[in-house]
């Protein structure tokens, strides 16, 4: 039960938002050259997946609400108010990130193993990030914007700054398997907008 207790603790803690110290960033610094957002899914009631969870079965996964949805759709109106209309972007392929991906309405989507969740799948933690290292150091330093939707586990291993749903950071790709860490986004409109 004490274990159950302090499972459950931790797990409410990443819907918090980012700690006060960490720098909030104004969404234009994303339309700047070489920048991502490396962008936990927005709103999925719950944690984790189910035991039968199938990559590619919405119906075994944890998915997006209502307010997911809304979530997602107002973050991606905020970016393109901001200029950012030309960025590429990549999802995990947990239907709820690839949802998030989609309606930002930024662009088409690619999906991007290195963006999976290892929550449940530790043993999966080292092949995932590397695989990402390597994406994020081919990217060009003067590129367009690059938008990752992930999750939470997978941009707290780039930054102790733990997001919450719909929240993430931004970096600055310098040519190496580890950006510079510029500061977090705002959930809420008028924050860092």
């Amino acid at each position: 039960m004490r274990k159950l207790l302090i499972l459950a603790l931790v797990v409410m803690s990443w819907s918090f938002p980012a700690w006060a110290d960490d720098p909030v960033l104004p969404l234009g610094e994303l339309a700047k050259p070489g920048r991502v957002l490396m962008l936990r899914h927005a709103r999925a009631p719950g944690f984790g997946d189910p035991p039968n969870f199938v990559i590619g079965d919405c119906s075994t996964q944890r998915n997006l609400d209502a307010g997911g949805r809304v979530q997602a759709r107002q973050l991606g109106a905020r970016l393109r108010a901001v200029g950012l209309t030309d960025a590429r972007v990549f999802s995990s392929q947990w239907c709820r990130a690839l949802e998030t991906a989609r309606l930002l309405d930024l662009g088409p989507v690619e999906s991007m193993p290195a963006l999976n969740s290892f929550f449940a799948r530790p043993d999966d933690r080292e092949g995932t990030l590397n695989a990402l290292r390597w994406f994020l150091a081919t990217l060009p330093v003067d590129g367009r914007p690059v938008i990752l939707v992930t999750h939470q586990v997978v941009v707290n291993a780039f930054t102790e700054a733990t997001p919450p749903a719909g929240g993430g950071s931004i970096f600055q790709i310098n040519g190496t398997p580890t950006p510079v860490w510029l500061g977090v986004i705002s959930v809420e409109a008028g924050e860092g907008s």
